[in-house]
């Protein structure tokens, strides 16, 4: 449903990276994916994708991003699609009220929330998630290597998919090295502006 709602054409190189998440995620072992792009090669709407493939399985989402400005980024990137299609979003970040938080948490433990966009504050241990399923972390070597593993312990058998416009040599290192699958997104959208 989410891929029919889109209003624009998915390029061949994210036909690609769809069709190899796909596969990881039938697979018997939990994916551990980086998808690779420049700024404004579509890794969002490839988050987007598997977010839903995991909601629809009845799982939850969270997506970490370094700044708070980031994630109210992808919060509204998120929200224009889920809200067509009645998957609950919500945004989790130091700047809310304490009242307001206490309610998200709530949510994140029942289930309520299926997508969750954060920073740093998703890895609090009041944050409990009734079935995590799937972490998103975008520009993955801004956070430490215990800050995303407390994220991804706080569900079972937790799916990765990475996402970065800049590789550094640790994350070459990851892929190359087997710890993590490679996706390309190497072609730019139809119709997009440069990027300044």
């Amino acid at each position: 449903k989410m891929y029919k709602s889109l209003n624009f054409t998915l390029t061949n190189a994210q036909i690609k990276a769809m069709r190899e998440i796909r596969k990881d995620l039938a697979m018997d072992k939990p994916m551990n994916r980086l998808i690779q792009g420049d700024v404004g090669r579509g890794k969002t709407v490839i988050a987007m994708l598997t977010s839903a493939i995991i909601v629809g399985n009845g799982s939850q989402v969270a997506i970490m991003a370094r700044t708070e400005i980031l994630a109210e980024q992808h919060y509204d990137s998120f929200m224009n699609y889920c809200e067509k299609l009645d998957i609950s979003c919500e945004l989790l970040i130091g700047n809310i009220w304490t009242k307001d938080k206490k309610q998200l948490y709530d949510n994140l433990e029942n289930g309520k929330i299926q997508i969750i966009v954060g920073t740093h504050a998703l890895i609090q241990e009041k944050v409990i998630f009734k079935n995590l399923e799937l972490v998103v972390v975008d520009e993955q070597h801004r956070f430490g290597v215990e800050q995303r593993k407390k994220l991804i312990t706080k569900g079972q058998h937790v799916n990765i998919l990475a996402m970065t416009a800049t590789p550094i040599p640790r994350t070459l290192t990851f892929a190359i090295h087997g710890d993590m699958d490679l996706s390309w997104i190497d072609e730019l959208p139809e119709n997009r502006l440069p990027i300044k």
